[in-house]
């Protein structure tokens, strides 16, 4: 297995991570990421391999976790009894508890108000230019979630910020003062939750929170834990990857010269798709050795971490043709953006909702959008999402 050396952070990756992805397919489908000291998966068919396999997972074995110094276990607490952590029983539970309430049904009757909210954010744009990214792909998925969970649309703001901080736990290169703003996010959110909470039980409405308090499996309810960090992972998780989906489907739409009638309503769901496929906002996804794990010639030793790299699966020539090529029409397998297995996005009917009605409503209303100045990303790897798309 060949080893490489590339710094997350440094700006020619951050700006393009797919030229080292196929440097590192060309040795095969795994590889050894010197700079994480890791195995990473770079191959559609060992990603999706990884995804599936239930002899790894999401929770540290026992014996391996580090220590968390006490500054940081207001975080840590949250991450203990959050589902994207956990394996099965617990995880099974946690997630059937979740479903009964973000059902099909709940979610399509989203869509009139999305389509609302994306009109009358179009509305407010600045005759002069608008930075899509502040303007149009921060606020639409923050007040989606704020409405789903029965938060007044004027907390949006402080949920944004809350969620910013924290997921800079997740980012490479973070630094002491991203730990103490994430701590100081964590605190305050789960205070507010923990009102709201208590309100919803007082004052049941039909909305997430009330939903998932009124859930119960097999006689087993959400403990209060439970609760907030399902709703702290419903807001981090969905409300960040959707504004770098967002963000980076416009900016490829606009610099490919994507043909808009792919955005009318027969065609708007497999253009997102392809964008999520081309650009998609979430990375690397880790995952446990449970025991040693032969793939592609290779063993993954018992208690190792290894990196599935999604970016990287998602352009996989063995998988799709030319894919480097915006092509609706292609063929192939499902993408890896939304992960696999059991811990498959709970939130990607709603993902793709947003990004279909916000992308037809936006270019739509401003057909001829043009780029204003070359955009960038931002250096948040294993995320990847832009600074800034500043159009006119």
């Amino acid at each position: 297995m060949r080893r490489l050396d590339q710094s997350p952070t440094e700006d020619a990756f951050v700006q393009n991570p797919y030229q080292f992805y196929t440097r590192a397919r060309r040795n095969g489908p795994l590889f050894y990421w010197n700079d994480y000291g890791r195995v990473a998966a770079a191959g559609h068919a060992a990603v999706t391999a990884l995804l599936r396999d239930r002899r790894l997972g999401r929770e540290t074995p026992a014996g391996m976790a580090r220590r968390t110094p006490d500054r940081l276990r207001p975080f840590q607490d949250i991450e203990d009894n959050s589902m994207l952590e956990l394996e099965p029983p617990r995880h099974t539970r946690l997630r059937n508890l979740v479903l009964r309430a973000f059902t099909p049904r709940r979610i399509a009757a989203l869509e009139p108000g999305i389509a609302a909210l994306c009109h009358r954010l179009v509305d407010a744009f600045p005759g002069c230019g608008v930075d899509l990214v502040r303007d149009y792909a921060r606020p639409i998925p923050v007040i989606v979630i704020a409405r789903l969970l029965g938060v007044p649309d004027e907390r949006a703001d402080d949920l944004l910020d809350w969620s910013n901080a924290m997921v800079r736990m997740y980012q490479a290169g973070r630094t002491r003062g991203d730990e103490d703003a994430a701590v100081a996010a964590t605190e305050s959110f789960t205070a507010f939750l923990n009102g709201h909470i208590d309100e919803r039980r007082a004052r049941p409405k039909d909305d997430l929170i009330s939903h998932l308090i009124a859930a119960e499996a097999e006689g087993d309810g959400l403990s209060r834990g439970e609760l907030v960090s399902t709703c702290v992972l419903l807001l981090n998780a969905g409300h960040e990857a959707t504004v770098h989906s967002l963000g980076n489907a416009a900016k490829l739409i606009i610099e490919r010269g994507v043909d808009r009638g792919w955005l009318a309503s027969g065609s708007a769901a497999a253009a997102v798709e392809e964008c999520l496929r081309l650009d998609p906002p979430l990375h690397a996804f880790n995952r446990w050795a449970y025991e040693d794990v032969e793939i592609a010639g290779h063993t993954i030793p018992k208690n190792t971490e290894v990196m599935c790299l999604l970016g990287s699966a998602n352009r996989d020539a063995d998988a799709y043709s030319n894919p480097d090529e915006f092509d609706p029409d292609r063929g192939g397998p499902t993408t890896t953006t939304f992960g696999g297995g059991i811990h498959f996005c709970v939130g990607a009917a709603l993902a793709r909702l947003e990004l279909r009605v916000a992308l037809s409503v936006l270019f739509d209303r401003r057909p001829d959008l043009s780029l204003a100045e070359a955009p960038r990303y931002a250096p948040i790897y294993h995320f990847r999402g832009l600074e800034s798309l500043r159009l006119r």
